[in-house]
């Protein structure tokens, strides 16, 4: 799946430590963890004959990718600090599952919302490059019966068997990508940037015995950071006030430095320059919904179109918001609007994308002005930098990171790079505050 998903790997190092943060209902957490891009030299994804251009034209790719993703979504659907890695677009987590901790890096997905990973016996999976976690030797592994809760809020991907009454679910993916196994609950160990592991009790995971598809070997699972029930931020709930926070180093960085999301306390975005927005529910719990009125270039105002859908929003909640995607995805009448905006404002000679995949381009040697972009959501104006605007995807072709799908409207992460980005979703609200990424 990590082909298509262009998804936040997290990578979340636990490391030994004397001491463990403990969640229960009743404590207030705050901890942060590295999110690792894929392409980075921590992640296992990492090709090192790759220039940096050649992993974001792969990080554009799987952009397009992933709109299949959205829209094919699941068939049957429905504060600790980590360190997140990304992988020109996706962006892994290091977590551990079971007793004694048993580590797994996956794919960290705003996109989804079951935490799931291939376990043993794997009656038919996909190779995976390290081991299988194995469940009879977790002292706190227990799978879950039909009549639980934590089944019940699977609805319709979950299934009983009447010979064990043990609870099943099934997750398949645009792509034809599937997982299915066990509804379990398990202990989930975080890393914390402080060195504070941080210890779940009683996580609801899916512990795949059959899966295949477009996944890498080189992946262990998904972490779902969807809005949904049993993804790990609903999970978390209360003891994070619902809230978490990331903040993503751009891609074109030399640094070596990891971005970061942010649970609980730690995930507060305010301040000086921060601005909010409402976040909008609808039937599909999973995604995160935003609502976009015009897109500004310069001092010319394109209205964003207003559109009811079949979710009964009446306009509202017209854009996802979504870390795992690289390239914004807009209607294609809208963005052709919206480039002959920004080409009209930029004095030099287009270039085509030998790939046809992005459709405004320049020389990479050419001196561009580029016009200041505002996105102006709903009570939030958020003010583009050119490197949120603009990515150099060959040795020679810079080309505007904005892209006309018909399908859905996505609001992705290169335009939230160097943007300490916030969901709270108890107050219903996400936040922008401007941020050097590389440095927190």
């Amino acid at each position: 799946m990590a082909s298509i998903f262009f998804s936040v790997l997290l990578a979340l190092s636990v490391l030994s430590s004397p001491f463990l943060l403990n969640a229960n209902a009743h404590s207030k957490l705050g901890f942060s963890v590295d999110l690792i891009h894929r392409d980075s030299p921590k992640s296992p994804f990492y090709n090192p004959t790759e220039t940096s251009a050649q992993r974001l034209r792969n990080a554009v790719h799987r952009s397009v990718d992933r709109v299949v993703h959205f829209n094919g979504k699941d068939a049957s659907v429905n504060s600790p600090q980590t360190e997140i890695t990304s992988d020109g677009g996706e962006y892994l987590m290091n977590v551990s599952l079971g007793t004694p901790p048993f580590p797994i890096m996956a794919i960290a997905d705003t996109g989804s919302d079951l935490l799931w990973t291939q376990c043993k016996p794997c009656d038919d999976c996909y190779t995976q490059d390290d081991p299988l976690f194995d469940p009879k030797a977790s002292s706190t592994y227990k799978d879950v019966s039909c009549s639980s809760s934590q089944c019940t809020a699977l609805e319709s991907q979950a299934t009983c068997s009447t010979e064990n009454n043990t609870c099943s679910y099934t997750l398949s993916y645009g792509d034809k990508s599937y997982t299915k196994g066990n509804v379990a609950a398990d202990t989930v160990t975080l890393g914390s940037t402080d060195n504070r592991p941080v210890q779940l009790k009683n996580i609801v995971i899916g512990c795949g015995h059959n899966n295949a598809g477009t996944f890498s070997k080189k992946g262990s699972g998904i972490i779902g950071l969807g809005g949904g029930s049993v993804s790990l931020i609903s999970q978390l709930g209360d003891s994070i006030d619902g809230k978490f926070s990331y903040c993503l180093v751009p891609l074109s960085s030399e640094s070596d430095k990891t971005s970061k999301i942010n649970f609980g306390t730690n995930a507060v975005v305010s301040g000086n320059g921060s601005v909010s927005t409402p976040l909008i529910t609808k039937s599909q719990a999973t995604f995160y919904y935003l609502t976009l009125e015009s897109v500004s270039v310069g001092s010319k105002n394109i209205k964003y179109p207003s559109v009811s859908d079949s979710y009964g929003s009446s306009g509202k909640g017209n854009i996802i918001i979504d870390s795992g995607t690289t390239l914004t995805m807009f209607s294609t009448d809208f963005y052709s609007e919206l480039e002959d905006a920004v080409a009209s404002s930029i004095d030099a000679e287009r270039m085509n994308d030998p790939q046809n995949v992005l459709s405004l381009c320049y020389s990479a040697t050419a001196k561009l002005n580029v016009p200041v972009i505002t996105m102006h959501f709903d009570g939030a104006d958020v003010k583009l930098d050119s490197s949120n605007a603009f990515i150099q995807i060959s040795e020679d072709l810079v080309c505007f990171a904005f892209r006309g799908d018909d399908q859905l409207a996505i609001y992705g992460n290169i335009a939230q790079m160097n943007f300490l980005v916030g969901y709270d979703t108890v107050s219903k609200t996400v936040s922008f505050k401007p941020a050097d990424c590389a440095k927190m």
